[in-house]
């Protein structure tokens, strides 16, 4: 007999990998039932439509993502060093292709198409990263570790437009490198050490 729970974690695993490769309409239950070798009830028994499975799946996104978060704020004191920790995680991910791309930023480019509640999942999701870099850029700038242009608000947003960015200029030009290259003078530029 299958686990349940695994069959729907291969079957948002299968759905994530889909979404990354050609977005929200560029895949169908019967491409996810032919992946993961289930037939397309099956996946109704789990996720009743589209939108619930791309909704489960954007929230679980969610979820890791600020145990990441978290992981960092936990093992990393210094504000600097925890922008510098998760700008790694990205790399290292496009490098290798584990997670080449963020899942809620390839949605957010097709936001006005949608179904609202996938739209408020991904939208929870950047305001959630907006915070999160908001808090790390005032504590380091309090900190004297960082030196802003803006308001730390301004900053964190144009940290996490530079980071989003990048990933889609890795993937333009089929080179993984583009990431860092575009990121590291974000880092050299917000150093108070320079």
């Amino acid at each position: 007999m299958t686990n349940v729970s695994s069959t729907a974690d291969e079957i948002l695993a299968c759905a994530r990998t889909l979404i990354i490769a050609g977005g929200y309409n560029g895949f169908s239950y019967a491409d996810i039932a032919d992946i993961v070798g289930i037939r397309k009830p099956s996946i109704h028994h789990h996720f009743a439509s589209k939108v619930d499975l791309v909704r489960t799946l954007v929230s679980r996104y969610r979820e890791e993502a600020a145990a990441g978060l978290s992981a960092i704020e936990r093992n990393i004191p210094d504000p600097g060093a925890q922008l510098k920790s998760y700008l790694a995680y990205w790399e290292a991910c496009i490098k290798d292709a584990t997670a080449p791309f963020c899942v809620c930023a390839l949605l957010a480019s097709e936001l006005p198409l949608l179904p609202e509640e996938v739209a408020l999942e991904v939208r929870a999701h950047f305001r959630a990263l907006a915070s999160w870099l908001t808090s790390v850029i005032e504590r380091g700038k309090r900190q004297g570790r960082l030196q802003l242009s803006g308001t730390a608000r301004v900053e964190a947003e144009g940290f996490m437009a530079t980071v989003h960015g990048a990933m889609l200029s890795a993937r333009a030009y089929g080179d993984p490198k583009m990431f860092g290259v575009i990121t590291r003078p974000l880092l050299e530029r917000l150093s108070a050490t320079r």
